[in-house]
């Protein structure tokens, strides 16, 4: 296996060729979606109409008076899954989708929780998710980074980071999709050297690196630089063509929308047709301590159209089948009013039970996977804590959670640190 400890010198000064995970996988891909703020669940994926009938009373269960689900659900597709009314154009896709209504975290703190569902660990900084997915399978276009983050958040660098990883796994920050392509990653094109020049010149650099090697020892992180030079020289003519969504089109921009989100969307679409590995996409401002209706619904539009199109164009071309797609935020938010007694109509960090969903890459869609009490407070069926989700994505991309390690400081670490179960019940 490639990813295993007895693997780990050729993987840690290798390029980044795609490889062989443990198993054939059914996801090649991912576009993780992360919704950071903390969406409240129980206004957009576990409906609990039951509630109302508790408004007006304090409930000890949950810390005070409920605040009902601000809008409606209805089942759609042929599976009969209930989607919320603000997400119309998503909910055309439900036969694709696999709800989780279980999920669960430790600390509702943003910053911690995360960092978390984005490394596995609040604390100690350790490799993100796509890292891992880039350190496993490599990366099947050479010419653009495997791993691409589209925006950003709470956290920064942290949330993409290769830690003790060697740094050819890092995730590639692109903030701004919207601006011109040639603006889009600065200083990508050297205003005083040519092609053929900057050619001669990485060559040579490559030749005193193999030098020093022999002569003194490999040095991964001058390995990491140079790997770094050779794709930035790389990316100067495909990635200001991949960024460029003039190309698409217009039929499609009009399914986007002509939003920053939108841009995002059909960016990431773009770039895993390109052979980029993962790619993250921010879609933050979900945490709604006031007015959770009004704000959820504006934040709902912002979203619901881009992904609706993101899964009807990938099913279209043939690659939601091996396209994996994950959406989630940090942790949901509480069923009672935001300061306990009734009055403002908002909802508070919450993380006993939050929802996220994937589609595509072998899941199992058309489902709602785990169940919550009446309150959708606690989770009572087929918990789903983070390092299950994480085990849940590496088993779709056909690796092992518990053999993905990487030796660092005398031990052998994993994304899933000594926990996590694969929520079998969402592959199908």
């Amino acid at each position: 296996m490639p990813v295993g400890a007895e693997e780990i010198t050729r993987l840690e000064y290798s390029s980044l060729a795609p490889q062989a995970p443990h198993f054939p996988g059914t996801a090649k891909h991912v576009i993780h979606i992360f919704a950071q703020g903390g969406p409240s669940h129980i206004d957009t994926w576990d409906p609990k109409p039951g509630m109302a009938k508790y408004a007006d009373q304090n409930v000890p269960l949950i810390g005070g008076t409920p605040l009902p689900p601000q809008f409606k659900f209805k089942k759609s597709g042929q599976s009969g899954v209930e989607v919320s009314e603000i997400f119309p154009h998503i909910g055309e896709s439900i036969d694709d989708i696999a709800v989780i209504r279980s999920m669960t975290t430790d600390i509702p703190s943003h910053e911690f929780a995360t960092i978390m569902m984005n490394t596995g660990s609040g604390r100690a900084v350790k490799p993100s998710l796509g890292a891992w997915t880039l350190y496993g399978l490599g990366t099947e276009n050479q010419n653009l980074p495997g791993f691409i983050a589209l925006g950003g958040g709470l956290g920064g660098a942290t949330n993409w980071r290769s830690a003790f990883l060697p740094g050819a796994y890092q995730g590639t920050l692109v903030s701004n999709v919207s601006a011109p392509p040639d603006k889009i990653i600065e200083n990508i094109k050297s205003p005083y050297a040519t092609l053929p020049q900057q050619r001669t010149q990485l060559d040579l650099l490559k030749q005193m690196n193999e030098m020093h090697a022999d002569l003194l020892k490999r040095e991964a992180i001058l390995d990491a630089r140079i790997q770094s030079f050779e794709l930035a020289f790389k990316m100067q003519t495909e990635a200001t063509d991949v960024f460029d969504i003039s190309k698409e089109p217009q039929s499609i921009r009009d399914m986007y929308g002509n939003s920053s989100i939108g841009h995002r969307m059909i960016v990431a679409r773009r770039l895993v047709e390109k052979g980029v590995r993962f790619v993250q996409v921010w879609a933050g401002s979900w945490d709604h301590h006031i007015n959770v209706k009004g704000n959820l619904e504006t934040q709902a539009q912002d979203i619901d159209r881009p992904i609706g199109a993101l899964l009807n164009d990938l099913r279209q071309r043939d690659m939601l089948k091996d396209t994996l797609i994950v959406w989630c935020g940090e942790f949901g938010r509480t069923p009672r009013h935001d300061r306990y007694a009734k009055g403002e109509p908002g909802r508070d960090h919450h993380g006993k039970a939050f929802c996220a969903w994937m589609a595509g890459g072998g899941v199992k869609g058309g489902q709602a996977y785990g169940v919550t009490d009446e309150f959708g407070h606690d989770v009572v069926e087929n918990r789903v804590y983070v390092h299950d989700l994480h085990a849940t994505i590496l088993h779709l991309l056909g690796f092992d959670h518990e053999k993905l390690t990487y030796r660092y400081n005398g031990r052998d670490f994993r994304l899933t640190d000594v926990h996590g179960n694969v929520a079998r019940g969402l592959i199908a």
